[in-house]
């Protein structure tokens, strides 16, 4: 490095001319020495060149690919000519794309490629400007020329901004003033390559002088053509008037069209509505222009269906709200089992809408229920609208990925119509219904837009009394509707959205409330579906029983109303084929209707195992088993997993065995066993997807039992989540986990001390036949879970 900080060998490089940088390969777009130049970068190679700029010495080399179209061009497949360059702004978008800034220098001509991966690198050699020499008549004529016809495209043409022509005017190089105007003007890619790749600057001139001449016949001609749609427009006005006036002879006379009926009726109906004045004030604006039309006028379908939309939605109309708690308490108990904290929730919101009966400013929750499927969460809003007196409308949002889909497409659009929100008032005709949006958790996004943020403004009180349609263009109250949301898994629904709802958990039913529901509910619905008396069919506990463990496999209840619609099918059909049919289901006639079981319950081993351990698993359909195997062998130290982990679970496994080896003395193993031992890691059911941190404190017990050989007991269940520090971090879902276990036989679980205040939230039936050990850290786990070396 010489006193300047610069690398001698760059030196003589740039003496030869011949210079080595970063190549970038642009599309549909030419630049030019001495202009700013914005782009967008995309391609991967492309956003790696930048990277490689950045942290270099800022220049590189922009050539331009023949074909637009072509993904990834190689040599042959771009300009020899380009421009050295330097990134002025580089702007990292949230899509992983770049916005650049890059001025251009000097021409450049490839001449080798060093590499095409991860980003190319080639050498270029500085192209040199002819010398233009002493300002002569026919150089200073043909720049003048160039400015003259430049000017008159600039006034022609509204894309040319007025300040290009002042800059150019203000150019004294030649060569200059055509690498500007060629920058600006709209004209194809392979005119503005041939203004890059001429050197001569009166040669360079004389090209543009032909491109601009093209392009000032093209924008003459469409400056003609304007015009005469300007006459023509001139002209319909024209008939308008004339049109007016017969259609002011035809009221005089009495023979109004259809047209103006349609609009009397419009207008009267509009006049019945206690709009509010913005509403009003824009209805009338529309009702005027509809009036003033032609007949034939193509926008009179388009006004009169925006009138029909004011005209059909309820903007004062409410459905009177039964406020009255012991009667909704009645009607909740009826249509739903259990559910005590819902109902409670729903019961406070009546009763203070009781207490403050006429006060406005009271705003209704936006309530989200969040379980696995089957619980009962869409029924449940049937069940609340019942019981308020309110009319109720659901629709889901699963799958939903355009944000009109929510908020409707502006009225300029062919076909434009207001989003499901407008759509599901219009259906309602009240403005305070119980709308139900299933699935917020499944809600997608895409370049057509984002839903998530069109809900933001339905979901919050603050905002939601003055929601905007762009189909209405105008301000809708939606204060007074009460919209209750469902979703499977909290974690998906986005964070804005959450913080914006109450949620409400369902987590699942443990079986003696199925079979209860399946008693009070499911059967005496299907047997009156069916055409069946009591008399006909009874079902045994024990039935009821078999079914759900052995034919569902869920926390909620839909496919145990299937199986139940099955047998009742199945009797219907020999009773009406005179064959013989059983009076009662028992748990061994089941399989006679079912088939055999599909599900069977996870086997606890038949003996303590080393290595294995069982943990506890939260997934959308309920609590689950979750069992973890490790096995050694010789080997260098490497570690398999197999299962379909997750990332989160794969970072849970490292942090295991780091712990396991940081505490080998401490559980009697010897080090230098992880450096001659392969692990591999199996979690079963491969075929099934598991993710999460909670089996942390399993895979960490599974790992010490198999180095360490001491025995996992059979009995136990685990979760939690375990740091490198051994510590144990509380988890969700303990109530279903806990159910789960309680399934299999599982008699004692091993929970973080912190989740012991989630204790509550386990049913009494469940606790009393599990025994709970609290641990604060992997010894506490260790010392419940493992048998000491000689049993």
């Amino acid at each position: 490095m010489n006193n300047f900080g610069i690398d001698p060998v760059e030196i003589n490089d740039m003496i030869d001319g011949i210079m080595e940088h970063p190549l970038l390969i642009i599309r549909d777009a030419v630049l030019f020495p001495q202009i700013l130049t914005p782009l967008m970068i995309l391609r991967d190679t492309s956003l790696a060149t930048i990277d490689a700029v950045n942290s270099g010495d800022g220049n590189l080399i922009v050539v331009t690919q023949h074909d637009p179209e072509l993904e990834d061009p190689m040599s042959d497949d771009v300009f020899s000519v380009g421009v050295r360059a330097s990134i002025v702004r580089h702007l990292r978008l949230p899509d992983g794309t770049s916005s650049v800034l890059l001025q251009g220098y000097e021409r450049v001509e490839l001449l080798e490629w060093q590499q095409l991966s991860p980003y190319p690198l080639v050498k270029a050699r500085r192209i040199v400007e002819a010398e233009a020499g002493e300002p002569g008549l026919a150089l200073e004529a043909q720049m003048r020329a160039v400015l003259t016809m430049f000017e008159k495209c600039s006034k022609l043409d509204p894309h040319i901004p007025e300040e290009a022509y002042i800059a150019s005017s203000n150019v004294s190089s030649p060569g200059g003033v055509a690498d500007l105007i060629a920058s600006t003007l709209e004209v194809s890619l392979e005119q503005r390559q041939d203004v890059l790749e001429t050197i001569d600057p009166m040669e360079r001139l004389q090209r543009l002088t032909t491109i601009l001449a093209q392009e000032l016949d093209v924008l003459e001609l469409e400056d003609r053509i304007q015009h005469q749609v300007q006459q023509e427009v001139d002209k319909s006005q024209r008939e308008f008037f004339l049109r007016e006036q017969i259609r002011i002879m035809q009221d005089e006379l009495g023979e109004s069209s259809g047209l103006y009926g349609d609009i009397n009726d419009i207008k009267t109906r509009l006049e019945a509505l206690s709009l509010p004045e913005e509403a009003r004030q824009k209805a009338d604006k529309e009702l005027k222009r509809l009036a003033e039309m032609p007949p034939m006028a193509p926008e009179i379908g388009i006004i009169r269906t925006y009138l029909d939309w004011i005209a059909d939605l309820p903007w004062s109309e409410a459905s009177e709200d039964n406020l009255d708690v012991s009667h909704a308490e009645k009607v909740l108990d009826k249509n739903h089992y259990g559910l005590a904290r819902v109902k409670e929730r729903i019961l406070e919101y009546i009763a203070v809408r009781a207490r403050t009966k006429g006060n406005n400013k009271l705003r209704s929750p936006i309530l989200c229920f969040v379980g696995p499927p089957g619980t009962g969460k869409t029924s449940l809003g049937k069940s609340i609208a019942e019981a308020m007196n309110r009319k109720f409308a659901r629709f889901s949002l699963g799958g939903v990925r355009d944000e009109a889909e929510i908020r409707g497409h502006r009225r300029t659009y062919i076909g434009s119509m207001p989003g499901r929100i407008i759509q599901t008032m219009k259906r309602v005709e009240t403005v305070n219904p119980l709308i139900m949006l299933d699935e917020i958790d499944k809600l997608g996004y895409d370049y057509r837009g984002d839903p998530t943020s069109a809900l933001l403004e339905v979901l919050d009180p603050e905002q939601n009394f003055s929601f905007a349609d762009h189909y209405l263009d105008l301000p809708y109250d939606l204060s007074k509707v009460l919209f209750i949301t469902t979703a499977n898994v909290i974690d998906l629904i986005p964070y804005a959205l959450a913080d914006r709802m109450e949620i409400i958990e369902f987590p699942g039913y443990i079986d003696s409330e199925k079979i209860a529901i399946a008693k009070e509910y499911l059967i005496p619905r299907h047997l009156e579906e069916h055409g069946l008396a009591t008399q006909d069919l009874t079902f045994a506990d024990a039935a009821i029983q078999c079914i759900i463990r052995e034919y569902t496999y869920e926390a909620g209840v839909r496919n145990l109303d299937r199986e139940v619609g099955r047998i009742c099918r199945k009797v219907v059909r020999r009773l009406e084929q005179r064959k013989r049919a059983a009076k009662r289901i028992t748990a061994k006639s089941v399989s006679k209707y079912l088939g055999p079981p599909k599900f069977s319950d996870f086997l606890l081993e038949e003996k303590d195992e080393v290595g294995v351990a069982t943990g506890l698993a939260w997934t959308a359909g309920g609590g689950d088993v979750l069992p973890v195997e490790v096995s050694l062998y010789e080997g260098k130290g490497g570690m398999t997993l197999t299962g379909q982990l997750g990332e989160i679970m794969q970072e849970s496994v490292q942090a295991a065995l780091s712990y396991t080896k940081a505490n080998a003395k401490k559980y009697g193993i010897d080090p230098a066993k992880f450096e001659n031992t392969d692990i591999h890691l199996h979690v079963p059911e491969g075929a099934t997807p598991k993710d999460g941190p909670s089996a942390g404190i399993t895979m960490a017990t599974a790992l010490i039992s198999a180095f360490s050989g001491r025995k996992v007991k059979r009995h136990v269940a685990m979760t939690g989540e375990v740091i490198l520090r051994g510590k144990v971090l509380p988890v969700g879902g303990l109530r279903v986990k806990a159910m789960a276990a309680h399934r299999v036989g599982i008699k004692t679980i091993i929970i973080p001390r912190k989740n012991e205040k989630d204790l509550v939230e386990i049913p009494r039936r469940i606790k009393s036949h599990l025994n709970f050990i609290l641990a604060n850290d992997m010894d506490d786990v260790l010392a419940a879970a493992l048998l000491p070396l000689d049993e």
